[in-house]
């Protein structure tokens, strides 16, 4: 499976991960972002539509306020992503457990 660039380019940029690790408590207002990361709202509301275009959040219009929350779809293909590649490795220190352990029974057989 390919992941695509773009997902971890969004997620590189340092402010755009506060804003993700501030929604991961749930669903918020932009001032409350604005309070979390301390930058202003026109940098919040930026980077939110860079999160959005990307998938990463969802907003939610409340009265004259728009709540913003996370979508789960992209986290669980970066998770598919890295899962792959933890069997992977999985994989390969289990066969090195295997040799080891054969290793250390040969050895305890001299």
């Amino acid at each position: 499976m390919m992941m695509q660039q773009s997902v971890f380019q969004t997620l590189a940029d340092p402010t755009r991960l506060r804003i993700v690790e501030a929604l991961a408590a749930g669903e918020q207002a932009v001032g409350d972002l604005v309070r979390a990361v301390d930058i202003d709202q026109s940098g919040v509301s930026r980077h939110l539509r860079i999160l959005g275009e990307a998938g990463f959040v969802a907003m939610r219009p409340d009265g004259a306020r728009r709540l913003y929350s996370l979508r789960p779809e992209p986290f669980r293909a970066i998770d598919d992503w890295v899962g792959s590649y933890r069997k992977l490795w999985e994989s390969r220190l289990d066969r090195f457990d295997a040799a080891l352990s054969r290793r250390q029974q040969d050895e305890g057989q001299k």
